[in-house]
């Protein structure tokens, strides 16, 4: 299964018309955060493939359909929770988990198919009590949350979760100092606890090619999808440009 992340930057190498003929083989889309939404719009329509997506700190302007808590306090209260009134075409995966059966793969230890198994999570670190900003602790009771699900998938699939998308990175791992980019320590350990295979985040802009994109922290291949890179399940990284 071939993965295309994307976050932070409107990339015109994908912005594009062309983009199919670029990237034929694409099986599904991660949208890691502060993205247009008709940015994702347009992915999901040229390439008409799987596309997930949460919210970053920024481009929050259609946060409120997704959180009921936001619509009630900015007076948006038309519209029941979990009912979106309009749609993207992709599947907001913010503090959830999903099993997908129509992204099978085959899995390497058993050589079976497998569904695709997800989570995600929104938003950063609170830096300055913006939107979509979290504690670490915050954080962690949203993460808590998913436990059941986890461990239901263990039992049935042998595996906990291939893949967590976030916005912040995990604490020492891409992250920055300043207090807008710095990681949650909570992810360290939820991706040691859960092993997913690929945990992909955006929010670390990737100014210079020589800066790290892939990390590795426990059994988790960590990944930047600053702009766009491309991912494989059964893991087989292969960044583009």
């Amino acid at each position: 299964m071939k993965i295309l992340c994307v976050s932070d930057f409107v990339d015109p190498l994908i912005y594009n018309q062309r983009v199919k003929e670029m990237f034929p083989d694409i099986d599904l889309i991660l949208c890691a955060g502060d993205l247009p939404m008709d940015y994702i719009d347009f992915i999901v329509t040229v390439f008409n493939k799987p596309t997930y997506f949460i919210f970053g700190n920024h481009n929050l302007k259609e946060f409120h359909f997704y959180h009921r808590s936001v619509r009630m306090e900015t007076h948006h209260v038309n519209t029941p929770y979990g009912e979106i009134t309009h749609g993207h075409g992709a599947t907001y995966i913010g503090f959830k988990t999903e099993t997908n059966y129509n992204l099978a793969f085959e899995d390497p230890n058993t050589h079976k198919k497998t569904p695709l198994l997800i989570a995600g999570a929104s938003g950063t670190l609170k830096y300055n009590n913006g939107m979509n900003q979290y504690t670490d602790f915050q954080m962690k009771m949203y993460l808590l949350k998913m436990i059941p699900k986890l461990l239901y998938n263990k039992l049935k699939y042998g595996r906990f979760l291939d893949i967590f998308l976030t916005h912040a990175s995990p604490r020492h791992i891409h992250d920055k100092e300043d207090p807008c980019h710095v990681g949650f320590p909570c992810y360290n350990w939820f991706i040691k606890k859960f092993k997913p295979t690929y945990m992909v985040h955006g929010h670390i802009h990737l100014y210079d090619l020589r800066e790290e994109r892939v990390g590795k922290y426990d059994d988790t291949t960590v990944v930047n999808a600053y702009a766009h890179c491309i991912i494989e399940l059964p893991e087989n990284l292969s960044n583009k440009k």
